[in-house]
């Protein structure tokens, strides 16, 4: 793959279209259930009209859209190229994309999987994907330098609003670590990587938003924190400043089926997105 154009890094995309569009990011989350409610089939043809709804709805206006690669890949190639469509149009519209694939790997495993959606010539080329640091923070580092070379970014797991999470994510590391727990080890990492840039480095950390006081975390990494658990899973714009405190302008906060039961109606979805846009903007500005 070669490529000669040069993109502002994510980090600084991220900040003006959060400036502009506010600080939120919804997800392309297809489930099943979803589908069903919105009076689709199980079937390719429910997740296009699914998919490209959600891109005609908010995709001119949110900051951020979230598809979750799972539920496009069940469909196998077809699904996936429905995926590289819904990616193509909601970039062409101004949302960047934030591609939920949780990659995870070693070596050119990893670096095959950092080609897929961060080269700027692969057909799922995304602003920004998830990645699993739990084989090692070093084991990213492929994903990390070809993000860096195509002006993309990363968001790295670090204190996730599943429960399970914590397990492994609040365990102590050994002497060589300092004794820090795992989540603040990543968080760390991500510190030196973001080290300079301005207005916002391009390598984030998913930080639920359900997990209240993180005051004994150091959240200033200079980066984006991708904030899931707004609606559905119990955390409301209102709990933001308690989480995150001196932080807060740094994060993404994530709403996905809070906005997506309101479909198929196009109307209904942008006002739902409206409404939470404006009630996280209020909770930003009131802190």
């Amino acid at each position: 793959m070669t490529s000669t154009t040069v993109l502002e890094p994510f980090g600084a995309r991220l900040r003006r279209a959060m400036d502009e569009r506010g600080p939120l990011c919804v997800g392309i989350d297809p489930h099943a259930s979803l589908l069903e409610d919105w009076g689709l089939g199980d079937d390719v043809a429910g997740l296009e009209r699914f998919s490209r709804t959600v891109v005609e709805a908010l995709a001119d206006r949110v900051a951020v859209l979230k598809p979750q690669s799972a539920f496009f890949e069940r469909f196998g190639s077809r699904g996936i190229a429905v995926l590289e469509k819904s990616v193509e149009e909601a970039r062409a519209a101004g949302a960047l994309v934030v591609m939920d694939a949780k990659r995870g790997d070693i070596g050119s495993t990893m670096a095959a999987y950092a080609e897929t959606f961060l080269h700027k010539d692969a057909p799922l080329f995304s602003d920004a994907l998830t990645v699993s640091p739990y084989l090692g923070y070093g084991s990213l580092r492929p994903a990390v330098d070809l993000a860096r070379q195509s002006g993309a970014g990363l968001f790295v797991l670090a204190l996730t609003s599943n429960p399970e999470g914590a397990e492994v994510q609040h365990a102590v590391t050994g002497p060589d670590a300092g004794g820090r727990s795992v989540a603040a080890t990543v968080l760390a990492h991500l510190a030196e990587e973001n080290a300079g840039q301005t207005p916002l480095g391009s390598f984030g950390a998913v930080v639920g938003a359900t997990l209240g006081d993180l005051s004994s975390y150091d959240l200033a990494i200079g980066g984006p924190l991708l904030a899931p658990g707004i609606g559905a899973q119990g955390a409301t714009p209102a709990d933001l400043p308690a989480v995150f405190g001196p932080v807060l302008r740094d994060v993404v906060p994530n709403v996905s089926r809070g906005v997506l039961r309101h479909g198929p109606d196009v109307a209904a979805l942008r006002a739902s997105a409206g409404r939470f846009a404006e009630e996280i903007r209020a909770a930003v500005e009131g802190a």
